[in-house]
């Protein structure tokens, strides 16, 4: 297929649809890794499509949601110095910290700015040499291959004034941290698509191996989505589990060579904290020693304020699998778009916020 519309062909959606229901014969449990998943198959209805046994849960896949509120409270405390601009990209502004937001610190004064490449980032740091501007750098391995390229060029540039608040997050470790927990009890996932693009599926191999799961990389159309479920069920109806690629237009085994080297170049391995699940080892990215220089962390004092998440507020348990947004009394009550208590009501990749915008029901479960 050549054409994205194609992707979304009714008579084949249809088709795909018919063959899961023909190869299903018991209950299983899928995971998405990915919030853009979890929104594609809200929108597009994916789970009115499969039976009923196929159930569909939501994972830690939103890089907005899995921020924990100690990195949210650095980046709030950032905000607060004086001659500091924070940008960001737009999503983290509304998320709460443990008293206050970004989006709060700006109208008392603070400057916080939303960009949406780090490209801009690095403009504002050259046209305002005078103050220091902080990237707060979130995000999974998409993500970390451009502001590692930022920090480069900031490098390259000679700049002083510029700094990453590094708080990136590497999918396979918590891959491995949820399925070691036993919390929740999983047949197949449905591994992240733009991820993917970047570290390809050979990283996944472990899980089939080790923990007997089976997995397909997907992308985001109904297509790719029901493609991916229908390899799946037929995997763990086979008793074989696997990597397999259901997005080969843009996931190689080997992934993006070049985009990991930058990656690699620039950031190593560290532990890092993720909402609901706590510290991870090995799942997090921080700057090597030859670009310290550019640390947020390194540059600033930033002081630790206590941590406690919204009363009432369930989102690490959403974000591990073990509850859905309608097991929250507070999901759209007192929980809503615009008035958010919790980041996964905030992200547009957050899994309340695609259960609230496509009409989620109780008996959809």
């Amino acid at each position: 297929m050549n054409f994205l519309d194609q992707y979304r062909n009714p008579e084949m959606v249809r088709r795909l649809a018919d063959r899961i229901h023909q190869r299903s014969t018991r209950p299983v449990r899928l995971m998405e890794f990915c919030g853009g998943h979890t929104v594609a198959i809200m929108k597009n209805g994916i789970r009115q499509l499969v039976p009923p046994q196929v159930q569909l849960l939501s994972g830690p896949g939103c890089p907005v949601c899995v921020t924990a509120t100690a990195d949210l409270n650095k980046a709030i405390g950032l905000a607060r110095l004086p001659e500091v601009i924070v940008v960001t990209f737009g999503d983290l502004l509304k998320v709460p910290g443990s008293d206050t937001s970004l989006e709060k610190v700006r109208a008392e004064g603070g400057d916080v700015r939303v960009v949406y490449s780090v490209q801009d980032a690095l403009g504002i740091a050259q046209k305002d040499p005078e103050k220091s501007v902080v990237f707060i750098g979130i995000g999974f391995e998409t993500t970390a291959p451009t502001i590692a390229a930022s920090i480069l060029e900031a490098e390259r540039r000679g700049m002083s004034n510029y700094y990453v608040l590094s708080l990136h997050k590497l999918c396979p470790p918590v891959m491995k941290a949820l399925l070691d927990s036993k919390e929740v009890r999983l047949d197949g996932i449905i591994c992240p698509g733009h991820v993917s693009t970047i570290i390809g599926s050979r990283p996944y191999e472990f899980i089939s191996r080790d923990y007997g799961i089976a997995c397909v990389v997907s992308g985001f159309e109904p297509l790719d989505i029901l493609q991916c479920i229908e390899m799946l069920v037929k995997q763990i109806e086979s008793g074989q589990p696997k990597v397999e690629n259901a997005y080969p237009r843009a996931v190689r085994p080997e992934g993006n060579k070049e985009a990991l080297k930058i990656m690699e170049s620039v950031f190593e391995v560290s532990n890092a904290n993720w909402r609901g699940l706590g510290e991870v080892a090995d799942s997090g990215l921080r700057l090597k020693d030859e670009y310290r220089a550019f640390d947020a962390e390194e540059a600033f004092e930033i002081s630790q304020r206590s941590v406690s998440d919204p009363e009432g507020c369930i989102c690490g348990e959403i974000l591990r699998g073990i509850k859905t947004p309608l097991d929250c009394k507070l999901f759209g009550k007192g929980c809503l778009p615009d008035h958010p208590v919790g980041p996964c009501m905030v992200s547009s990749e957050g899994s309340c916020a695609a259960y609230f915008q496509y009409g989620a029901t109780s008996h959809e479960r």
